[in-house]
């Protein structure tokens, strides 16, 4: 099992680094948050699907969930 890694010395790390991987480091964490919320939507997405497939939601224009909000 990985032991988990405190923010702390996760950034000690990276300051280890030269400028350039830092910056690759940088995209690469970028580019697996952008994924992972992606991957959130997609659930988000699937569950509403679900509930409207399930009945109790109904189609709405823009301007009647404003009306109800």
């Amino acid at each position: 099992m990985i032991k988990p890694i405190g923010f702390a010395d996760a950034l000690e790390a990276a300051e280890q680094l030269d400028p350039d991987a830092q910056v690759e480091l940088v995209d690469a964490l970028s580019r697996r948050l952008a994924e992972r919320g992606r991957e959130r939507l997609v659930g988000v997405i699937a569950e509403a699907r679900r509930e409207f497939a399930a009945g109790p939601c109904q189609p709405m224009t823009s301007a009647e969930i404003v009306r109800e909000a």
